[in-house]
């Protein structure tokens, strides 16, 4: 943004002129040399200003933001830190008496000016303050607006400094408990044709609810002060595909996507294999080849982050959509795959398509 001029630059630089021209009206040389010297402050505050922009040059200032957690749920806080840095001496004197703002998209600052703790410090500035992240996407953070004054408060000037950052917000998730009791039953062992495992092929992990008592190792629960249970990598577990239908209403499409990675995050936690089926995004479908997710951080990461930008289908495309992950699964069906399905009403035929995952 280009500098302009305060009331009190309108002021002196009218007086200038009105005197430059009163004096040679009248002939006061004085007069004159008075104006032209008030109009040469107004000009050279004015040039002064615009040369010395903070974010150009050799000694322009650096801005570095860290954002933690990114990204973060829907309906949680991330706390943003913001420091300006200057490298040598004209950087520091553009740094003092720089007004700093920070940017931030509606859905992180709820449409308020956000209000930051400010550290100065001889080389930086530092700001501090919360973000409460409303809905799922990713929303603009930045950059910087800096207000800069000359000494005589003549000139005003407004820039942006740094890049733009943008914040990426994960849906919402609830932590569901997952019976194991229910879902690795021993008949689904034996259909997997697992054997009971012995000590030497068993792994220790930590006790979750619904673990059945019987697994637990004592020995090392009581050295680790913990309750662990032994787990059997070999007898496997049972592969889940959850199927969304998404539906038009923003409100009811955020419910389905928070219930459906609730539950895909819930198994995977328990140990599942998962796949989750049915929803675009900028990445693509979650699983285009059928293949299912193993446990472990960077699975659950990935399927946070596939769901950032999935969006509400078109009416024709919802249920062609639904229709093309249950042809997906049908096709890679092993017999012993739990599926979860989250539909609203559906025509006779997707009805039927989806009636035959129960065989």
């Amino acid at each position: 943004m280009r500098p302009r001029l305060t009331h009190r630059g309108i002021g002196l630089g009218v007086a200038g002129a009105r005197g430059v021209g009163l004096g040679i009206g009248l002939g006061a040389i004085g007069l004159v040399q008075i104006g032209a010297l008030t109009l040469l402050l107004v000009i050279g505050a004015f040039a002064a200003t615009a040369l010395r922009d903070p974010g150009r040059g050799r000694h322009r200032l650096r801005v570095h933001r860290h954002v933690q957690p990114s990204p973060v749920h829907a309906g949680a806080t991330a706390h943003v830190s913001v420091e300006v840095v200057a490298d040598n001496l004209a950087g520091r004197v553009r740094l003092n008496g720089l007004r700093l703002g920070e940017q931030a998209s509606a859905e992180l600052s709820g449409g308020r000016p956000l209000r930051a703790r400010v550290v100065r410090t001889e080389r930086s500035v530092g700001l501090a303050y919360p973000v409460l992240a409303a809905r799922r996407g990713r929303w603009a953070l930045g950059p910087l607006i800096v207000t800069r004054h000359d000494p005589f408060g003549v000139v005003r000037a407004s820039s942006a400094l740094g890049e733009r950052a943008d914040i990426a917000v994960w849906p919402a998730v609830t932590q569901l408990p997952v019976p194991r009791g229910i879902l690795v039953a021993e008949p689904d062992r034996i259909a997997l044709g697992a054997r009971s495992p012995s000590t030497d092929d068993s792994a220790l992990r930590e006790y979750q609810l619904g673990d059945d008592l019987r697994r637990v190792h004592w020995r090392s629960s009581a050295r680790r002060g913990e309750l662990v249970v032994r787990s059997d990598e070999r007898a496997g577990m049972r592969p889940v595909t959850v199927l969304l239908d998404l539906p038009q209403e923003a409100e009811s499409l955020e419910w389905t996507i928070s219930l459906g990675t609730s539950m895909a995050l819930a198994m995977l936690d328990a140990g599942h294999p998962v796949r989750l089926l049915g929803p675009p995004s900028a990445a693509g479908p979650l699983s285009t080849d059928g293949a299912h997710a193993r446990p472990g951080h960077s699975a659950r990461t990935e399927l946070l982050d596939r769901m950032i930008d999935v969006q509400a289908p078109e009416s024709s495309e919802a249920e062609d959509q639904l229709l093309t992950a249950v042809r997906l699964h049908l096709g890679s069906h092993s017999g012993s795959e739990i599926v979860v399905a989250l539909v609203g009403p559906l025509s006779p035929p997707t009805r039927t398509a989806l009636a035959q995952l129960a065989r």
